[in-house]
């Protein structure tokens, strides 16, 4: 997704503003279980980023079958 705000900010007051918008939205975003970058490119040229990966929690390893006791159609 690529979200995009034009503003009628000075470039000063640009970045001023963008650590602070930046702060905002990755509070939010931090409640979900989701992998995210917010990226802010003033007109001043500055850049402001937040990263932040998902909440991906490990798989639970399953049991072993033995491939040479299972038979098609039987219960291991």
């Amino acid at each position: 997704m690529d979200i995009r705000f034009i503003s009628s900010l000075t470039a000063d007051d640009e970045n001023a503003f963008a650590p602070a918008l930046l702060k905002a939205v990755a509070t939010i975003l931090d409640q979900f279980p989701i992998a995210y970058t917010v990226r802010i490119e003033t007109t001043g040229a500055q850049v402001f980023q937040q990263t932040h990966h998902s909440f991906e929690s490990p798989i639970a390893s399953l049991p072993r079958v033995d491939t040479a006791k299972a038979r098609v159609g039987s219960v291991v």
